[in-house]
């Protein structure tokens, strides 16, 4: 079911609720994006009504997400232990929330003798086909990442081009390690470590 945190005093008490498995949306009414994802969250709740789902809405909770190093809206983080394992930026569909956030859920982690959580970011561009691959392969393998769409904001382009000395995309970032393109083995490869 999803619940809407009120303030940073209910958001202590959600944390401390939910030690072992939580998530966290962050919401803003002004953006249509959020609105999307709301809905498509609230199919997946409906579905998965034990999983403890928190709306919190960037402007009448001010500064949380800074906490969280949330940057847009609307962004799904999934909390293990008090830490972000899954990130979700952007709207996506009530079976991708499914199967990105339950599968991050503590009942189906204890089928699996290993968990892997990565941090992954991806640099990509408007009307870039590999880009557009390389998220959708990511998705299908229910890896959760942060998208930065450089051809919207020239400051993280400026930042790229100084970081990696290149302006191609998609530039995939897996644990800190760059892969230029959509190299699908070299990502597998990444994924697996």
């Amino acid at each position: 079911m999803i619940k809407w945190i009120k303030d940073y005093k209910y958001l202590g008490q959600v944390q401390e609720k939910h030690k072992g498995f939580l998530i966290l949306v962050f919401y803003a009414n002004f953006s249509s994006a959020s609105k999307r994802a709301l809905a498509e969250l609230e199919k997946f709740s409906k579905e998965n009504e034990e999983m403890p789902i928190y709306i919190i809405d960037v402007e009448k909770v001010k500064g949380v997400h800074k906490q969280f190093a949330v940057e847009n809206v609307p962004t799904a983080l999934a909390l293990e232990k008090e830490k972000v394992t899954r990130r979700i930026e952007g709207v996506e569909s009530a079976q991708f929330y499914a199967r990105v956030l339950s599968g991050a859920a503590p009942s189906r982690l204890r089928k699996s003798k290993k968990t892997i959580s990565h941090r992954v970011i991806v640099y990509s561009g408007a009307s870039c086909p590999a880009c557009g691959a390389a998220k959708n392969y990511l998705r299908r393998q229910g890896i959760g990442f942060r998208n930065i769409d450089i051809s919207r904001d020239p400051h993280a382009a400026e930042r790229l081009v100084q970081r990696t000395g290149r302006m191609a995309v998609p530039q995939i970032f897996i644990d800190g390690h760059l892969v230029v393109g959509f190299d699908q083995a070299k990502i597998d490869k990444l994924l697996s470590n």
